[in-house]
């Protein structure tokens, strides 16, 4: 029997929008979705669990992992290295299973290098005050890193127009039903459709 790729949906926004929020809403609506779990050389955030939130490891051994190829896209962000395991999406892919990618504009580039069918899903907030407080509310970032994300945003936006779908982040329940909207219909394609139901459709003939 033929198995067809899983989908690859690439989550991504400006710092505030909501993205990680809407990520975690959105897995909790038993879809079917493995999450990428990114490397990071960043200390973990109170809260954060190894293995669940993050592959926490040292400079050093990212610089490693990076120089024998096994990022399938990485990025320096606010002084520290992020990357998505090459291995484990290309074997989850391939045994069918769909994968949610959450990463910012740059990372989607690098991605897209390689799987050109993605699902790019962009996220904006429904204005830049809401932006500005909730970045704020974290209360996580020193002033100066506070700046530099106030001022990446608009740099983010500007790939607004790369990704096939976007949502304004102004009521989480909304924008998650806009989510699982958008992997449903995916899924029903025709091109995967005809794969994954080509018994029924060939009694149906």
């Amino acid at each position: 029997m033929t198995t067809i790729a899983g989908n690859l949906f690439i989550i991504s926004a400006p710092s505030g929008a909501g993205k990680t929020s809407l990520v975690k809403a959105l897995l909790k609506n038993d879809l079917n979705l493995n999450l990428s779990i990114s490397h990071t050389s960043r200390p973990p955030r109170a809260g954060e669990v190894n293995g669940r939130d993050y592959h926490f490891i040292s400079k050093d051994t990212f610089r490693q992992m990076l120089q024998q190829g096994e990022f399938l896209e990485s990025a320096q962000v606010y002084g520290n290295f992020y990357g998505t395991s090459k291995k484990w999406i290309n074997e989850t892919m391939a045994s069918g299973h769909d994968i949610l990618l959450e990463i910012d504009c740059q990372g989607a580039q690098q991605v897209r290098r390689t799987f050109h069918q993605v699902v790019g899903i962009f996220i904006l907030p429904p204005s830049a005050d809401t932006l500005a407080t909730r970045l704020m509310a974290r209360g996580q970032d020193s002033p100066e890193v506070m700046q530099k994300r106030l001022a990446a945003v608009c740099e983010e936006v500007t790939h607004i127009h790369e990704f096939d779908y976007v949502i304004i982040n102004k009521n989480l329940e909304e924008a998650v039903s806009d989510l699982v909207c958008i992997v449903r219909a995916e899924r029903l394609k025709k091109a995967r459709q005809l794969v994954n139901h080509h018994r029924l459709i060939a009694q149906l003939e």
